[in-house]
């Protein structure tokens, strides 16, 4: 783990995780690293009471830059690019790749295997492409990640 991350006191980290610079992982988060690896990358939001899990053969579960991970979000065994949100409540399964800059939707399931492209925001259950992110969500989701990151080191006590 960077030493610039913040993680919970009440967060469980176990296993072959790597949580990058800036990132920060929240109260009750679960980051199961235990038969296959986790990777998330810097100034990443992991918020409270979200799970990450891998698929103990296949599939590990990578987290890039920059990425906002909703309240009670579940991440199992996939891949989500830089400057992804994935919004509370979803569900993101085994084999999925979610492109760079997409949203998932609240409450929405990205089934096994999905393929998400860059932009697109996909709702639904199961998830389906809907249109592309607006230049202002992709302003507004920008400066939420940098609240994120401010707040972590305010956690940290590095700023006030």
């Amino acid at each position: 783990m960077a030493e610039s991350a913040y993680v919970d006191p009440s967060a469980h980290v176990i296993g072959d995780v790597v949580i990058g610079e800036h990132s920060s992982v929240w109260p009750n988060v679960s980051i199961r690293g235990d038969v296959n690896y986790i990777r998330i990358g810097q100034e990443t939001s992991i918020q409270d009471n979200s799970v990450l899990h891998v698929d103990h053969q296949t599939y590990p579960c990578v987290v890039g830059n920059r990425v906002t991970v909703g309240h009670a979000v579940v991440l199992h065994g996939c891949e989500v690019a830089d400057g992804v949100l994935i919004g509370i409540g979803a569900i993101v399964l085994n084999g999925a790749k979610i492109g760079a800059g997409a949203v998932v939707g609240a409450g929405a399931l990205v089934t096994e295997g999905m393929e998400v492209p860059p932009n697109a925001v996909v709702m639904g259950t199961p998830a389906k492409i809907r249109r592309e992110v607006t230049p202002a969500e992709q302003a507004r989701f920008k400066e939420n990640c940098d609240w994120y990151v401010m707040l972590a080191r305010i956690y940290k006590g590095q700023e006030s």
